[in-house]
């Protein structure tokens, strides 16, 4: 397998189906490459190899990613008999009692399960720097972070330990890791993926699961796989017109696409993302789709305001959840962040819940308004390239200052975990310091097909696959 890193999952099923390699073959290639790497970036913070390898022995189910090795992000997805630690000290000792129904789709579509990955406590960071395992880095500098929350999964993929792993979205935590590693990073719309057994909705409706990628064919095949109402879902996404690979076959047809500079929160943008921005706007409009400069008409003010009330109540609610201490977390278990921001939620009141939610509701409305003229809205990814270590502390003492800073990095990305709309992260160049640069596709509600196949026609004009950090290349 000395060309493991030239496949992306559907690749490596491809060689398993026809026989080229075998499912014990790549998995041991993918072993071999988290032993040689993870030292570097510290991505994977439980190691299932032997799982892995009875797993392949009893036989693996036929599905579109036989044999392809996967990674879970140590948060929502629930492996009988392993840790979810959450990425907290106070949650460490969790063991999973069964498979989420994530994890049991992932499962009968072939893949194998060998490792968790690092994530920060509680999902609540863009970067992942928790206290209880430390940081993962950047496979690109490891001076910065890979993102986060999903940051382990982004810098397992991003170094080639794995073509694609886990990862979730709350306010922007499949999507900034992508950003700052160089992948792909689809946000479904709310509903697409189910939470079952364990919750009907995550972070108030504003949180989904889904993947970080190499490629947009495979974040498409892994939600035909994954997508689908749980038993009891509190609502689902609605069903899609085709496959979600079809869409990525397909021609896209004349899209219009309106392009924003313009941040929510009035964050600054950096020079090279608004210059990918312009490239990428050209591009698509070489490409034959109608192109035009347009601000949405929406309440931006209130976006930030209303995400910080909806995950300060969450937060409360989550330092209860322990399924054994019968007891919240106190303030010494866990990061001064999360406590902090748990305070946060402790002043709210019933009504001031309330108002949050139909403020997120009233932004859905407004963006659905919009996408009666607009097909795909087009923002940089994030305003700035992956920052260094430590800027985003959950040691800090200023909490309001910790969140300013967290959405003035990514001041994109929350906007459509509130609203549900699917939106999409390319990595469609690099800055001049070696840094991945992103850009954001966004689309109706319900409409992943659009963004995917959009996405696969900027992939096949700008191919990314075979960019890889020199930490893959020296090892």
């Amino acid at each position: 397998m000395d060309d493991y890193e030239d496949h992306d999952a559907l690749g490596l099923a491809d060689l398993v189906a026809r026989g080229e390699a075998s499912a014990e073959e790549v998995l041991e290639a993918a072993i071999r490459r988290v032993e040689a790497r993870d030292g570097a970036v510290n991505a994977v913070t439980t190691r299932m190899y032997e799982q892995a390898r009875r797993d392949i022995q009893a036989g693996l189910p036929q599905g579109p990613f036989t044999g392809v090795p996967y990674l879970l992000k140590d948060l929502s997805a629930s492996i009988a008999g392993e840790p979810t630690t959450r990425g907290s000290r106070f949650f460490a000792d969790v063991v999973g009692t069964e498979d989420s129904e994530m994890v049991r789709r992932l499962k009968a579509a072939g893949l194998v399960v060998f490792g968790r990955t690092n994530t920060c406590e509680l999902g609540l960071s863009l970067t992942c720097e928790p206290q209880l395992t430390g940081p993962s880095r950047n496979p690109w500098n490891t001076a910065h972070i890979s993102g986060g929350s999903s940051g382990g999964a982004a810098a397992a993929v991003a170094a080639r330990m794995a073509p694609m792993a886990h990862a979730s979205d709350g306010f922007g935590s499949i999507r900034a890791p992508a950003a700052c590693c160089g992948l792909v990073g689809l946000k479904p719309t709310r509903g697409r993926n189910t939470m079952a057994p364990f919750l009907g909705e995550g972070l108030g409706g504003l949180s989904c699961e889904h993947a970080v990628t190499l490629s947009v064919r495979d974040t498409a095949a892994l939600l035909d796989a994954t997508a689908g109402a749980g038993a009891g879902d509190p609502y689902a996404a609605p069903g899609p017109s085709g496959s979600f690979l079809s869409a990525v076959e397909a021609d896209p047809g004349e899209l219009r696409i309106a392009v924003t500079k313009r941040t929510p929160n009035g964050a600054p943008v950096a020079p090279e993302c608004l210059a990918l921005l312009e490239e990428t706007a050209s591009l698509a409009q070489d490409l034959g789709h109608i192109v035009e400069e347009v601000d949405p008409d929406i309440a931006g003010e209130t976006v930030v305001p209303t995400f910080l009330s909806l995950m300060a109540a969450n937060t409360v609610v989550n330092l209860a959840s322990h399924p054994t201490k019968g007891r919240p977390a106190r303030e010494d278990e866990v990061e001064r962040i999360t406590w902090l921001s748990a305070e946060m939620g402790r002043r709210m009141s019933a009504e001031d819940y309330v108002r949050a939610t139909q403020a997120a509701h009233r932004l859905g409305r407004q963006m659905g308004a919009f996408h009666q003229d607009w097909d795909i809205l087009l923002t940089p990814g994030l305003a700035r390239t992956a920052v260094p270590l430590g800027w985003l502390d959950m040691m800090m003492e200023d909490v309001d200052e910790y969140w300013r800073r967290v959405f003035e990095f990514s001041p994109f990305t929350v906007w459509f975990n509130l609203t549900g709309q699917p939106a999409m992260m390319l990595p469609l160049a690099n800055a001049d310091d070696g840094l991945p640069l992103a850009v954001q596709l966004v689309g109706r509600f319900g409409e992943e097909r659009t963004i995917l196949s959009l996405a696969a026609e900027l992939e096949a004009a700008r191919p990314w696959i075979d960019r890889r950090p020199d930490l893959v290349e020296g090892t």
